[in-house]
């Protein structure tokens, strides 16, 4: 009997062992030759993509600058001035520069400190300008210094609107309201209306301070400017107020009928909201025998205005 751990049967474990170990090994060299042959196939593709890409790249590189026009192409077509006119291309340049400045003082930035530097082309009903009421005098009227620009013109931080009678001197429009007639107030032995000073004290509230647009359309006899006028909201991205027509809504004045008479198209709205402050019975119509400021001129001055 042979016992398994006998000398005889461990020799040929040993043989056997040996033989698996030399196959395993060159199996593995076997794999090893195998998977370094992929690597290598793999950086041979890899490269070779690489260098198909960078030339394809190149081929559209060299495509657009050949495409692309040099900056001497460019402006081949122009025409070339030549040196003996250069003067004078480059005096009417400053000439042309220079008149549009002058055309834009003129009709925006110039300040107008009275009616007599109004132009007739101002007086059509075309031009608006901004200024600051510097005083209420009258029921349907006002004073009004120009700040052309507004702020962008300096106005309120670089420049300011005088506050005294004698800077004013000389320096503010005299605005007469178009379109309307207020209550004649007490003047010239003449007696006040009813309401005259109730509707100066509105226009007062209104508008004294304030900041507000004029629109003029003629010059009157008295050298005022007779003028649409607008007035700010509470709110100041709100259309701002015409002042005709808010007189007309409190019923602090009556529609001006006289010979002349300028309403900027909106006669029939004035003749509407007129009708309704009527109708209401508010202000100067709710006298039960109410007589027009023109009519109350005519029986105290002579000729009325």
């Amino acid at each position: 009997m042979v016992w398994p751990f006998s000398s005889s049967s461990s020799n040929k474990d040993k043989d056997v062992s040996l033989s698996n170990a030399s196959a395993a090994a060159a199996s593995a060299l076997d794999t090893i030759e195998h998977a370094g042959q992929d690597a290598k196939d793999l950086l041979h593709s890899t490269k070779a993509s690489l260098e198909e890409m960078t030339t394809t790249v190149e081929k559209m590189a060299a495509t657009a600058a050949s495409s692309a026009p040099s900056s001497s192409s460019t402006w081949a077509h122009l025409p070339v001035i030549p040196k003996s006119v250069e003067p004078y291309v480059v005096t009417t340049a400053v000439f042309g520069t220079a008149t549009a400045v002058v055309f834009l003082y003129r009709t925006r930035l110039r300040r107008i400190p009275t009616s007599a530097h109004l132009t007739p082309n101002m007086l059509q009903g075309k031009r608006t300008m901004r200024g600051k009421v510097t005083s209420v005098g009258d029921s349907d009227n006002f004073r009004f210094y120009h700040t052309p620009g507004g702020i962008w013109a300096g106005w309120g931080w670089l420049r300011r609107v005088p506050s005294n009678s004698k800077e004013l001197k000389n320096q503010t429009l005299h605005i007469r309201i178009t379109g309307v007639d207020a209550p004649e107030g007490a003047h010239f032995g003449m007696p006040a209306q009813p309401f005259s000073q109730e509707s100066l004290n509105w226009l007062r509230q209104e508008l004294n301070g304030k900041t507000v647009l004029v629109r003029p359309y003629a010059r009157d006899r008295y050298e005022r400017v007779v003028s649409m006028a607008w007035y700010p909201r509470s709110l100041p991205l709100l259309p701002k107020k015409n002042v005709s027509i808010e007189m007309l809504k409190q019923g602090y004045a009556q529609i001006y009928r006289q010979a002349g008479s300028e309403y900027g198209g909106l006669l029939k709205e004035f003749e509407k909201i007129e009708a309704h402050a009527k109708s209401r019975k508010i202000g100067i119509w709710s006298q039960k025998n109410m007589v027009s400021a023109a009519d109350h001129k005519k029986q105290h001055l002579r000729g009325g205005e």
